[in-house]
């Protein structure tokens, strides 16, 4: 634990990445791996990432995220994109799919099962993709702690446009929705102006109230 406090304390969201290193594919491999074994509502994870490494599509998705230079200097661009709406067919292939890697159907499984379809289907669309990008945040977390587990720099992205990146990468024929970008590379040895400054966070006792 005290390594992984070590490594959150050397994380920083970068502001500069440099172009010419790339992150070895094990690594990327590593991270993408953490996420799809994270945790996400009902364990449906109702988002997909996409990684992207060409830089011609990168390119075009710069000007839309306020021309942050990360986004074509980084190695590898994630997208973290949520599904658009829950359906029926959505949740079924999410519990066919626990039936058939445990090999048994479970009765209170699928009494959850028939709650989800007669509950999340009624809702409106909106409200479905809302609750859908909060799951995808919780990947967003863990890769970040799985990019500095391995070392490598990382900086969460809301400041993009997120209709342009949906059209730039074809999400919405896919039933998605964009909800972060997450630039992984490594940080440059100079012109990143956070790099040295010291991490700041609220104090616990301003933070963390316990009730024994």
């Amino acid at each position: 634990m005290s390594d992984l406090l070590q490594t959150l304390h050397w994380r920083y969201a970068t502001k500069k990445m440099e172009p010419a290193k790339t992150v070895p594919q094990e690594k990327i491999d590593r991270i993408l791996e953490s996420v799809r074994l994270t945790a996400s509502s009902s364990g449906l994870q109702p988002y997909e990432i996409f990684v992207v490494t060409n830089l011609a599509l990168r390119e075009q998705i710069k000007p839309h995220a306020w021309n942050q230079s990360q986004v074509t200097d980084c190695s590898h661009l994630l997208v973290f994109a949520a599904w658009d709406n829950y359906t029926v067919d959505r949740i079924n292939q999410m519990f066919d799919l626990v039936n058939t890697e445990r090999g048994v159907k479970n009765e209170g499984w699928e009494a959850y099962r028939q709650q989800l379809l007669n509950n999340y289907p009624q809702r409106d669309a909106e409200t479905n993709y809302q609750h859908a990008a909060r799951q995808a945040y919780i990947g967003v977390g863990t890769a970040l702690i799985a990019a500095a587990g391995e070392h490598v720099d990382s900086t969460p992205m809301e400041g993009f446009d997120p209709a342009k990146v949906d059209e730039i990468l074809k999400l919405r024929e896919r039933g998605l929705r964009s909800v972060v970008i997450l630039p992984l590379g490594y940080r440059a040895e100079e012109g990143d102006w956070l790099v040295n400054l010291k991490k700041v966070r609220r104090p616990r006792e301003q933070f963390i109230t316990e009730l024994a």
